[in-house]
């Protein structure tokens, strides 16, 4: 009989609410994101303006230009960036947004990390696009 030692790593339960000023207050009882064992899970970012809590104006690219902006405020209020997201889920409205979605995603998401897009019925706010990550941090 062969008995395999395996090392098994303890993880701590400790969490970090991730707050910034610089990406749009939580619309309901979430926070921005959440820090725990070296991974951030930001909440889903919408097109809304931290500076005065509305929708940015135009279409899907000038919102998902402010998802992005959103996104970077988050990330680098947590200690990371887009080139350590490891999994991304995005919502669109309608899948016609598709490809421009893509064109401006694109030049955030360099480093290609996993990804999930869906259509939605409605978001909130009535936007157009949504976008959640989950990150790499150094704690």
């Amino acid at each position: 009989m062969v008995i395999e030692k395996i090392s098994l790593k303890c993880y701590n339960t400790f969490m970090k609410i991730i707050s910034t000023k610089s990406a749009p207050a939580a619309i309901g009882p979430y926070s921005q994101a959440i820090v725990t064992d070296g991974l951030l899970f930001a909440s889903g970012q919408i097109p809304l303006s931290p500076e005065t809590g509305d929708v940015v104006s135009g279409g899907i690219k000038e919102q998902a230009e402010q998802v992005m902006q959103n996104i970077a405020a988050v990330l680098k209020a947590a200690g990371s960036d887009f080139t350590k997201v490891v999994k991304s889920t995005c919502f669109l409205t309608t899948m016609d947004n598709f490809a421009a979605f893509n064109e401006v995603y694109a030049k955030y998401f360099t480093g290609k990390p996993a990804r999930s897009c869906v259509a939605v019925s409605a978001l909130p706010r009535g936007v157009l696009v949504e976008v959640e990550v989950i990150a790499e941090v150094s704690e």
